[in-house]
């Protein structure tokens, strides 16, 4: 239940991310565009994992509240920050993204209402299914620290959505270590790796006050 409670708390810093878009587009200084520096691949590979949750959790027997909800709620706001990522590039890259996950979504909805249900046998699929998701936002995050790296700034990327991901990540570990390592070991393995990704991004946020774009792109240029 507190993990859950965690889970919920987490969807709130995915809206204060689509807030934090709006709120770019109206303002007239936000001259470096609304979505700036936010990471097409980062959104693009989290609706997938919350679809994939939500998928499993309404196809097993017995049907999971708890999983599947929050991440429907979920996949529909990151949804609409990809189409506010749509909006304000419009090239193939942002048109694909924003198709493949509207389909994926359908798909998802389709199977809720007309798919079977099965018994959970053990957790084999489950356990392979977190494992692909955690490789996939490794590479998704990854690719959003990349992107502040190299832009010098952390532009539309929201501090709260970070921070309330990482709360929701560190009672995952806590939840993960009471059911045991042998059971709960992929939650672990998902929760340390969005983790660590989260740490660095709100280091990223610390890191760009302590010198100009300029000096920062010139630091890294000089490293590399």
């Amino acid at each position: 239940m507190v993990n859950t409670a965690f889970i919920l708390l987490s969807l709130l810093g995915v809206g204060a991310q689509l807030r934090l878009v709006r709120n770019r587009r109206e303002r007239a200084d936000a001259t470096d565009g609304a979505t700036a520096v936010l990471s097409l691949n980062q959104f693009t590979v989290s609706v997938l994992a919350y679809l994939s949750f939500f998928v499993y959790g309404y196809s097993v027997t017995p049907f999971n509240h708890f999983i599947v909800w929050p991440r429907l709620l979920a996949s529909v706001l990151v949804m609409a920050i990809l189409v506010e990522i749509w909006r304000d590039r419009r090239n193939r890259s942002a048109t694909t993204s924003v198709l493949a996950a509207a389909l994926l979504l359908m798909c998802a909805l389709a199977g809720l209402a007309w798919g079977d249900r099965h018994v959970d046998e053990g957790r084999v699929v489950a356990s392979a299914m977190i494992v692909a998701i955690t490789a996939l936002l490794a590479q998704g995050y990854t690719h959003q620290i990349l992107l502040i790296l190299r832009n010098g700034h952390t532009g539309a990327v929201s501090l709260r959505m970070s921070q309330l991901i990482l709360l929701m990540d560190l009672s995952t570990i806590v939840f993960a270590f009471a059911m045991g390592l042998r059971m709960g070991w992929p939650l672990l393995l998902l929760a340390v790796v969005s983790g660590s990704t989260k740490l660095v991004i709100l280091y990223l946020f610390r890191w760009q006050h302590g010198t100009s774009a300029a000096d920062r792109r010139r630091q890294r240029l000089q490293t590399a």
